[in-house]
């Protein structure tokens, strides 16, 4: 494993419009990469955030003609970075869209995707709601990439509250593990930090969490707050509320000294299953 590294969250608020919402990213990119950045993170939907369904569709694209992947890819080889694009829109046939994550090397090559598992199909108070598996396929696959660093599980937003994906990453060899998001505000307050920890806590992996910040079109309001977490689970850079980006040095000792110290992902016993207890009424 190589020594350390530094690592950029970038945060936006972004629109529903592509090109500026892609020219927004890439300027924090840039300036990420001035302060030392040799992986840069992007949130979730960092190219287009469209409430509306029917122009979602009209303003998404297949992967191989991704605007907004070419893009991306250009800039991680003009910079010789490693690019996380957090996640794009990309049609996938079937009148389904992919919510996919991509690595970018530092050629401009894409190395892994990851299509978000975990739907986003919630009711929460004053009437806001989201349905995004009536537009969204949902992923059927865990995916782990290399880094020069260590190995890097995918995961996007929602993901975050279903541990049992973030503890066979770590027992699969995940060292760092990306959340990229678009957390409400509403959720965000309540339980943003305290995922995130938790995640980082039970798999003794570094997090890093690139979120979307700010009010949006169609009334969406996003938490910000982009989080880098290390192995222990303390909070070592916070993006606050506004667009911009955190920085901070990644070293991947930390996962193993974390792991030796709270050996949790070695401990775990087999059991037996509780039997469910019946209700008079069931």
């Amino acid at each position: 494993m190589a020594g350390r590294f530094r690592l950029a969250c970038i945060q936006v608020n972004a629109g529903n419009e592509i090109a500026p919402n892609v020219e927004a990213a890439s300027a924090l990119i840039q300036s990420a990469v001035v302060d030392g950045a040799q992986v840069v993170s992007l949130p979730e939907c960092v190219a287009l955030l469209e409430p509306d369904r029917i122009a979602l569709f009209d303003k998404s694209f297949e992967q191989a003609g991704h605007p907004a992947l070419a893009a991306f890819r250009d800039l991680a080889a003009k910079l010789g970075i490693w690019l996380h694009v957090g996640s794009l829109a990309v049609l996938c046939g079937e009148g389904r869209i992919a919510n996919r994550t991509f690595l970018i090397d530092p050629r401009g090559s894409v190395t892994a995707t990851y299509d978000k598992i975990h739907m986003f199909d919630v009711d929460l108070t004053d009437g806001e709601a989201y349905q995004e598996s009536a537009t969204y396929q949902p992923g059927d696959a865990a995916v782990i990439a290399e880094l020069p660093w260590g190995r890097a599980g995918l995961t996007i937003c929602y993901d975050v509250r279903f541990p049992g994906l973030y503890t066979h990453l770590a027992e699969t060899g995940a060292e760092f593990i990306g959340v990229p998001s678009a957390f409400t505000r509403t959720t965000g307050r309540a339980h943003w930090h305290l995922l995130l920890r938790a995640r980082a806590i039970e798999t003794g992996c570094w997090v890093f969490a690139a979120a979307q910040c700010g009010d949006h079109a169609g009334g969406r309001q996003t938490y910000g707050h982009s989080l880098i977490v290390d192995p222990w689970g303390e909070v070592v850079a916070d993006a606050g509320e506004e667009p911009g980006y955190v920085i901070a040095d990644i070293d991947p000792a930390r996962v193993s000294e974390t792991r030796r110290s709270v050996p949790s992902l070695t401990n775990v016993r087999p059991y037996k299953p509780a039997e469910r207890i019946k209700r008079a009424a069931e």
